[in-house]
């Protein structure tokens, strides 16, 4: 089981950088201490008891597995992670110091190939994110049948703190490992944008990858998301949130959750926050607000904007590109607890930033009527029990979030 993962492409170096490589063979648990580490903005509105984001996965899974008429002797095979990349490796960052970086690759399942999953750059990165991420991506793909199985990658970094030129070195460093630990490539492994990432880096992995690998004439397939001047595919770049409002639109028209909710099928004049103004929020809040819905909140890391007249979606994306934050923006009320902008009342909410950002510390504050996940995980299992209970629809980031991977099946 472990040779064939040792393997290296044809055209790879050997490493000669710290690089560790765990590779998680089926029914072997990773170290506790490093599958389950969590971070501060992904527990603030959960319990201690509540369980991490792979956890919750894992709970998820059990519980549709049940109902699922399959063997456990398969699920088994299924539920497990099949190998996971985990490198450290210094990059310079001045002429006078070298900062150690942390960056893991996970394989969930390769029942297809390639693996297919993003890369994302978040200072949240850790082993049992990634492990969950790709866990996620393997069911996604099976849901809206692209022939991948489910990977996912991270970079343990604040993209914010860096300089281009310094994420560029980071960037193709990371790549250089996948290369020799033969974790990318058109028919292995094939990464894309996620959070704090974009065409660019995928720009940078793909002329990393052509550079190890001069004979492979599929080069450019080894990454999806990448420049549409470099081979990418027009509309890679809004797929997912685009994707978010056709699902939550298309939700909206079935009897039964009107019947639940109380709202018609129409969009126009629905009130709609969305937690994360990144690639996905953005695009999702722009959609929304060009069919006619009022965007009255939007979530961001430092803080959040409010303002339940609309908010204008262009302008602040904007204001934000110049100025860093929302702060100074217009009249919207600045919330400076990020967090607590989902807790105000509105039709539609989209969390779009990381996960188990909906726990038993706020569930209860949860006035939304329609719960669109564009994020991977943003509820936890007894947070998504209860808003049920209380009748709320939850549209799940299966369906909802897999624009991206649908669209990326064609630049492939």
């Amino acid at each position: 089981m472990v040779a064939p993962i040792l393997r290296r492409a044809p055209g790879t170096l050997l490493s000669t950088s710290s690089a560790l490589l765990r590779v998680h063979q089926r029914k072997v648990a990773a170290p506790a201490f490093s599958r389950f580490l969590s971070t501060h903005i992904t527990n603030l509105a959960c319990e201690d008891h509540e369980p991490s984001f792979l956890g919750s996965v894992e709970t998820f899974f059990d519980r549709a597995a049940k109902i699922s008429g399959v063997s456990e002797k398969s699920l088994a095979g299924i539920k497990a992670v099949d190998s996971v990349l985990s490198v450290k490796f210094p990059v310079e960052i001045d002429p006078d110091h070298h900062l150690i970086i942390e960056g893991y690759r996970a394989q969930h399942s390769r029942h297809r190939l390639p693996t297919k999953g993003g890369i994302r750059f978040s200072d949240e990165v850790d082993l049992q994110e990634v492990e969950a991420l790709a866990s996620l991506m393997t069911f996604k793909c099976a849901v809206v049948d692209v022939p991948f199985g489910g990977a996912k990658g991270g970079v343990k970094l604040n993209p914010k703190k860096f300089t281009p030129s310094q994420l560029e070195r980071i960037t193709r460093r990371y790549t250089m490992e996948l290369c020799q630990k033969n974790f990318i490539g058109p028919g292995i492994d094939v990464p894309a944008p996620d959070v704090g990432t974009g065409p660019r880096e995928m720009s940078w992995i793909m002329d990393t990858y052509r550079q190890f690998n001069p004979q492979d004439v599929n080069a450019a397939a080894c990454v999806t998301g990448k420049p549409v001047s470099q081979g990418g595919v027009r509309g890679r770049n809004e797929a997912t949130g685009l994707g978010v409002y056709y699902g939550i639109r298309e939700f909206l028209q079935f009897p039964e959750v009107q019947k639940m909710t109380g709202l018609d099928g129409r969009i126009a004049g629905k009130t709609v926050i969305v937690q994360g103004f990144g690639n996905v929020g953005y695009w999702a809040a722009k959609s929304f607000s060009n069919n006619g819905a009022k965007i009255i909140g939007i979530g961001e890391q430092d803080v959040s904007a409010y303002d339940p007249n609309g908010i204008d979606i262009e302008a602040i994306f904007k204001y934000r590109a110049e100025k860093g934050s929302f702060r100074g923006y217009g009249k919207v009320e600045i919330i400076e607890e990020p967090i607590k902008v989902i807790e105000r009342e509105c039709d539609i909410l989209i969390p779009a930033a990381l996960e188990r950002q909906i726990g038993l510390k706020n569930v209860k504050k949860i006035k939304a009527k329609v719960i669109g996940e564009a994020a991977n995980g943003p509820i936890t299992p007894d947070a998504h029990d209860y808003l049920v209970s209380q009748g709320t629809v939850i549209i799940p980031d299966l369906l909802l979030n897999a624009g991206g991977v649908t669209v990326s099946y064609f630049e492939v």
